[in-house]
C-alpha cells in the first residue's frame, strides 16, 4: 500500500516551455558572427546619422580660411583641431563623413522604401492574377533588368534631372525588379497551399487573400531583400554621386566627397580613403546583416 500511496503522490515534472519565435531568431542569428559584426555597423552608423549635428565638431559647410587641405591627426603636420583634415576648400573632413553618413542612411532608407513598397505590389499582383497581367509585368521586369543597374540609373537621372531626390529615385527603379521576382515566386508557391485554398473555399476574396492571407507568410525573404536592397542604395547613389549625378555641392554625401577629391589622391590620399572606407564599411555591414537575417529566417538554413 505504501509503494501505491507514493506513486500516486509523484508530482509530475515540469516540462520547459517552447522558445519564443523573437528568442529563436536571436538564438539562431548570433551563431553568425558576421551577422553580429554586420548588426553593429549599422547601429553604430545609424547613430552616428541620427546625432549628426552633436557630435560632429564643425558645420560640414563651413569654410575655414587658411586651413586646405591640413593633413589628419596621424601625421606629422596634423592637429587635434582638425582630426582627420580638411579638404581642398578648408571644410572639416570628420564633419562631412559625419553629416554624409546621415544623407546615405537617410537615402539606403528611401530607397529601400520605394523599390519595396512598389515591388512587392507588383509581384503580389503578378503571382496571384497569373494570365496576361503576369505576362506584362514580367516583362517590363525583364526589360529593367536587361541593362545594368548603374547605367539604368544613370538614364533616369539623365532624364528626370540631377539632384538627392531623383537620383533615390533612379536607384529605386534599379532595385524594384529584384523585389518583383521574389515576390512573386513566393506569392505562386503560397497561393497553392491549403490555407488559401481553405480561405478561398469560405469566400475570401482577392484582396483578403493576398494581404491578409499571403503576405505575411512572404514576409522573411522579403526583409532580407530589403537589408540588401539598402546597401544596394547607398552604393548606387554614392557612384551617381562619383559621376555628379547625385548630391549637388555643398551636400556632404560620400560619393560627391569622392568625386571632388580625385585630383587630390596623391597629394591628400585621406580625402579619397576616408569616404570611400566608409561607403565599404557600410555596405559591408548590410549585407553581412542581411546574409545573418536569411540563414536566422530559413528554417532550411537553421543548423
Amino acid at each position: 500500500m505504501s509503494l501505491a500511496t507514493d506513486s500516486l503522490n509523484v508530482e509530475p515534472q515540469a516540462v520547459a516551455a517552447p522558445p519564443s519565435a523573437l528568442n529563436e531568431f536571436w538564438y539562431f542569428f548570433r551563431q553568425n558572427r558576421g551577422a553580429v559584426i554586420g548588426l553593429a555597423v549599422v547601429v553604430m552608423f545609424t547613430l552616428i546619422a541620427l546625432l549628426a549635428p552633436v557630435i560632429a565638431p564643425y558645420d560640414p559647410a563651413q569654410i575655414h580660411e587658411g586651413q586646405l587641405t591640413k593633413s589628419p591627426i596621424w601625421t606629422a603636420e596634423g592637429t587635434s583641431q582638425f582630426l582627420l583634415g580638411t579638404d581642398d576648400v578648408g571644410r572639416d573632413v570628420l564633419s562631412r563623413l559625419i553629416y554624409g553618413a546621415q544623407v546615405s542612411m537617410l537615402v539606403g532608407f528611401m530607397v529601400v522604401v520605394v523599390s519595396l513598397t512598389i515591388g512587392t505590389l507588383l509581384g503580389l499582383v503578378a503571382g496571384y492574377a497569373g494570365g496576361w497581367i503576369d505576362a506584362a509585368i514580367m516583362r517590363f521586369v525583364d526589360i529593367l533588368m536587361a541593362l545594368p543597374s548603374i547605367l539604368l540609373a544613370i538614364v533616369v537621372v539623365t532624364i528626370l534631372g540631377h539632384n538627392l531626390a531623383n537620383a533615390v529615385i533612379a536607384v529605386s527603379v534599379t532595385v524594384i525588379p529584384g523585389f518583383v521576382r521574389l515576390v512573386r515566386a513566393q506569392v505562386m508557391v503560397e497561393k497553392g497551399r491549403q490555407y488559401v485554398i481553405a480561405s478561398r473555399s469560405f469566400g475570401a476574396g482577392p484582396i483578403r487573400q493576398i494581404f491578409a492571407n499571403i503576405l505575411p507568410n512572404c514576409m522573411a525573404p522579403i526583409i532580407v531583400q530589403g537589408t540588401l536592397g539598402f546597401s544596394d542604395g547607398i552604393l548606387n547613389v554614392a557612384a551617381l554621386g562619383f559621376l555628379g549625378l547625385g548630391a549637388k555641392p555643398p551636400t556632404a554625401e560620400w560619393g560627391t566627397m569622392l568625386s571632388d577629391a580625385r585630383s587630390f589622391i596623391e597629394s591628400a590620399p585621406w580625402l579619397v580613403t576616408l569616404p570611400g572606407l566608409c561607403i565599404l564599411i557600410v555596405v559591408l555591414g548590410f549585407n553581412l546583416l542581411g546574409d545573418g537575417l536569411r540563414d536566422a529566417l530559413d528554417p532550411r538554413l537553421k543548423k
